[in-house]
């Protein structure tokens, strides 16, 4: 019986390993930028913190099982009665204060970093980004650009962002892992999230608060590209891409899935973002201007997956 308990747990440890194995990287620990660099590193510090805990409890529990076991002691023994030691009393409490104080103030410090523009880029002008949820789709608004996008967005690299954030229905939350954490999107309230990316390439980004069937789904493409690259798709999407009508962003906005599509204009113009403005801002940026697209009519819709 023995025997069999023990390739029981051998087969469960082996299964629980092979299936570790084939596991991708956590996204939050494969940083690409400043902000979720910062995150990352507070994540690492608080795993092998706690880890360094959980060994040292254990050698301590191990010592004394084995120091104090009853097979030391001669049958007739007695523990003497002890009426505490203040200095055991004053590891027990002092190490956990100590270990909350220097966590909060990691916490802060990183609070604070990642609310801000993002280091390195501080004397950059941000490029804005206005991003909407709605069931179950992103709407993402580049007002200087006058381009809106759904369901994926194109950033330069190495240059700051500045989302907008805000909600055409349930409460959403905007989530880039590789780029930074998540914040709020709400319908009352524009909330504020500095991002950057460090280095080319496509990362997932996602709704990461449950809201409603089709949750599961709420996904977008982010691809970071150079700034001459990203200028060329700025281009071409004025030379292709249909107009954004309030008609149209209206047919956008009713419940269900679709695919990636791009239009001129933002629904900013004629759906602006609520007022309220929550959160850190290095940069005022004006409403965009109502604007001719007289020139665009004959454009059609584009679907650019192969940028």
């Amino acid at each position: 019986m023995r025997i069999k308990m023990k390739l029981m747990y051998l087969t469960i440890v082996c299964t629980i390993a092979t299936v570790l194995a084939g596991c991708e990287p956590l996204l939050v620990l494969d940083p690409k930028g400043p902000q979720a660099k910062t995150q990352a590193d507070d994540i690492m510090l608080s795993i092998w913190l706690m880890s360094a805990i959980v060994i040292v409890v254990l050698a301590i529990l191990i010592f004394v099982l084995i120091k104090y076991r009853a097979s030391n002691q001669s049958e007739d023994y007695e523990p003497p009665h002890i009426e505490g030691s203040p200095l055991v009393e004053a590891i027990c409490i002092g190490i956990p204060i100590i270990i909350v104080i220097f966590l909060s103030i990691v916490s802060v410090e990183s609070n604070y970093k990642v609310e801000a523009t993002p280091a390195g880029y501080e004397d950059q002008e941000p490029i804005v980004i206005y991003a909407s949820s709605s069931n179950w789709k992103w709407h993402f608004s580049y007002p200087e650009q006058d381009i809106e996008t759904v369901n994926y967005l194109y950033i330069p690299a190495n240059r700051a962002i500045e989302f907008k954030l805000y909600s055409y229905g349930p409460i959403t939350s905007f989530w880039i892992p590789q780029l930074g954490g998540q914040k709020y999107a709400m319908s009352d309230m524009v909330t504020t999230l500095h991002l950057a990316a460090d280095a080319e390439g496509e990362f997932m980004g996602r709704n990461a608060n449950f809201s409603g069937a089709g949750f599961a789904e709420n996904t977008f493409e982010v691809t970071s590209m150079s700034q001459a690259d990203f200028d060329e798709w700025v281009d071409e999407v004025h030379e292709t891409a249909d107009p954004l009508t309030d008609e149209k962003f209206e047919e956008l906005l009713e419940p269900g899935h679709l695919g990636r599509s791009t239009y001129t204009g933002t629904h900013l113009e004629f759906s602006p973002a609520p007022e309220h403005d929550h959160g850190s801002t290095d940069s005022e940026v004006e409403e965009p201007k109502q604007e001719d697209h007289t020139d665009h009519e004959s454009g059609k819709q584009t679907n650019h997956d192969n940028h």
